[in-house]
């Protein structure tokens, strides 16, 4: 009896095939860093297993360090994304203006071809995304609250990075965020200090976006490398003002020392 090529699979599933599966959500960022998954119920039913093979998936994710279970408060994605660089490095980099720039050079790079990534495989849902987060943005720059702007901005950032299709570009400039929101190599505040950086900035992040919409790849690569080109300048002449108004206050304080010895003396 000639023996069948293909055969018949069990329709039961495994815990092998549950870790295989919610590690495909958190390959591709639909789950993220701290989020909650639903309850052991649902979750059983959402994958058609029975419970005990869902805890036995979800134990072994524990262990692979995806996932964490916390008291009384169910299981929670972990940090994957983790830290860039180490804390000792961070703040030693922190402490030296020479890194600002050396970031923001790297990101200059990384994010021209994610954004033409972008503009050649966003899928609908992609360009939902985006137009949402635009939307905030704006209205956030609108009535001035610059925490939101900043959260929007991140999360923009993050979004064209998703749209992108690249796993791997996906999670680097995750990490590569978490500094831009901790304000490690520069602080929003001072960028915005310089005259028209704000209503510039909103407009170079349309733009971005816009070309994204358009599908136009070039466009959209010429638009994010724009936008750190302006976010490097502005840096530089912001620091170049603080620097400025130093050594003013520091000649000022020299004239009143000189004229008040002149007149004890």
């Amino acid at each position: 009896m000639e023996t069948a090529l293909f055969q018949r699979i069990s329709p039961s599933r495994t815990a092998d095939e549950v870790v295989l599966k919610i590690e495909q959500l958190l390959l591709d960022g639909v789950l993220r860093d701290g989020e909650k998954l639903p309850g052991e119920r649902e979750l059983a039913a959402r994958f058609e297993v029975s419970r005990p093979v869902l805890r036995d998936a979800l134990k072994e994710l524990e262990t692979r360090g995806l996932l964490e279970s916390r008291h009384g408060g169910g299981t929670y994605v972990a940090d994957i994304i983790g830290q860039i660089f180490s804390k000792p490095v961070t703040e030693l980099i922190a402490r030296h203006e020479r890194a600002t720039f050396d970031y923001l050079e790297y990101r200059r790079e990384l994010e021209g071809i994610t954004a033409e990534f972008a503009a050649s495989r966003a899928t609908e849902p992609d360009r939902e995304i985006l137009k949402a987060i635009i939307a905030d943005m704006r209205k956030a720059h609108e009535t001035g609250d610059f925490n939101d702007e900043l959260e929007a901005d991140v999360d923009l950032h993050n979004a064209i990075g998703e749209s992108a299709h690249n796993i791997i570009l996906m999670h680097t400039l995750r990490a590569c965020y978490r500094l831009l929101s901790a304000g490690i190599f520069y602080h929003r505040q001072m960028v915005f200090s310089e005259p028209g950086a704000r209503d510039a900035v909103l407009f170079q992040h349309e733009a971005i976006v816009d070309a994204i919409l358009e599908g136009d790849p070039a466009k959209a690569r010429k638009a994010a490398e724009d936008h750190i080109d302006f976010v490097t300048e502005t840096m530089r002449a912001a620091l170049r003002s603080g620097e400025w108004e130093r050594v003013s206050r520091q000649r000022l304080t020299s004239r009143a020392t000189s004229k008040m010895n002149k007149e004890t003396g």
